[in-house]
């Protein structure tokens, strides 16, 4: 059972709503919150220590304050909050290595829980239809937040087999959405008109921001259930996606992701990557039977409703938008026919 608890990341978005969540379970006598900068948000009761995962300190903190349960909510999938792409390796890379070493050295740790991601699988066309926690990729991320993942994974597998009287449990996350968290999808979802492959509709899942949460703490207070895949049930596509979120299409081509991501990038609007718009072409599904089985975990929002509710709360793209997202769920195929109509129904 975890009594003294340190998480990493509180002063980002999900690792401050974590702390606070975990604050209300009466069973966990102490709570370190680590990061570098002072967080804008409440932790609740979390005693904030400001210090580096990158630096060796971190290894003091946990033998002064006896930690016993490790929560890793610091792998960063957005490089725009961090400065760039150099910066979020070195926290998801350098500073996973340190936390790590740490947690191999102190006497008192005996869980250790990482908050990963289904970026490990990465998206192609030859990948099955779902996966399951034991299958690999046909092809491996070979750039941003899905290498580090992977890397992370491995790094937390060296460590199981030099420490294996420490519990683990990995949560892959599929793409987390909510009314209030910022993600490379959900700023993707709310450009002002969303680039989408031409020729594909990926469907795929997301995680609604509570269930995310509520699956990072049974994870934290619950038995130790090693990797586990963690999705709202059923599927999204990307023409539903942006038909719900009122948003007009703009068809490229995949060849064109690069560069187009460079642009979006450069605007400030959205961290869009190649990759990313792989997985958009090529879509992604988790097999979620371990998070139930094993787990123990049902999630209240399907991935429609989890996309609905961030959708609820975003603003019209442009003035008269609210009839493109029906003549979009209509263009399911994407033709050129129905971005035509799309755009007549926006004209003023």
């Amino acid at each position: 059972m975890a009594n003294v608890v340190l998480v990493t990341g509180v002063s980002r978005y999900l690792g401050g709503l974590y702390a606070r969540r975990l604050s209300h379970d009466p069973s966990i006598e102490r709570i370190l919150g680590v990061d570098v900068v002072p967080p804008r948000h409440s932790i609740g009761r979390a005693e904030f220590v400001r210090a580096d995962i990158r630096n060796p300190m971190i290894g003091r903190i946990m033998s002064q304050a006896g930690v016993d349960t490790v929560v890793h909510m610091n792998v960063i999938a957005t490089p725009k909050d961090m400065g760039g792409r150099v910066t979020q390796k070195e926290i998801n890379v350098i500073g996973t290595m340190q936390l790590l070493a740490a947690c191999q050295k102190s006497e008192s740790v005996t869980r250790l829980v990482v908050k990963s991601s289904a970026a490990v699988y990465g998206s192609s066309p030859k990948d099955p239809a779902m996966f399951s926690e034991d299958m690999s990729p046909k092809s491996l991320p070979r750039t941003g937040f899905g290498k580090d993942s992977v890397e992370v994974e491995g790094y937390v597998r060296g460590f199981s087999r030099r420490r294996p009287d420490v519990e683990i449990t990995m949560l892959r996350l599929a793409n987390v959405v909510g009314p209030t968290i910022h993600t490379s999808i959900t700023d993707y979802f709310s450009l002002p008109i969303v680039p989408i492959p031409l020729g594909f509709d990926a469907r795929f899942q997301l995680v609604h921001e509570d269930d995310a949460i509520a699956a990072m703490i049974l994870a934290t207070t619950g038995s130790a259930v090693g990797i586990v895949n963690v999705a709202g049930d059923g599927f999204v596509t990307v023409t539903q996606c942006t038909a719900i979120a009122r948003r007009p299409v703009l068809p490229v081509p995949l060849s064109s992701g690069g560069l187009l991501g460079a642009i979006v990038k450069r605007s400030g609007l959205a961290d869009f990557s190649a990759d990313q718009l792989t997985m958009l072409a090529f879509g992604r599904g988790l097999d979620t039977t371990r998070m139930r089985t094993v787990l123990g975990f049902e999630p209240v929002f399907t991935s429609r409703s989890a996309f609905e509710d961030f959708a609820r709360h975003l603003r019209p793209a442009v003035p008269g938008v609210d009839g493109v997202g029906g003549a979009v769920s209509d263009a399911a195929g994407g033709t050129a026919a129905a971005i035509a109509r799309v755009f007549d129904r926006i004209q003023p």
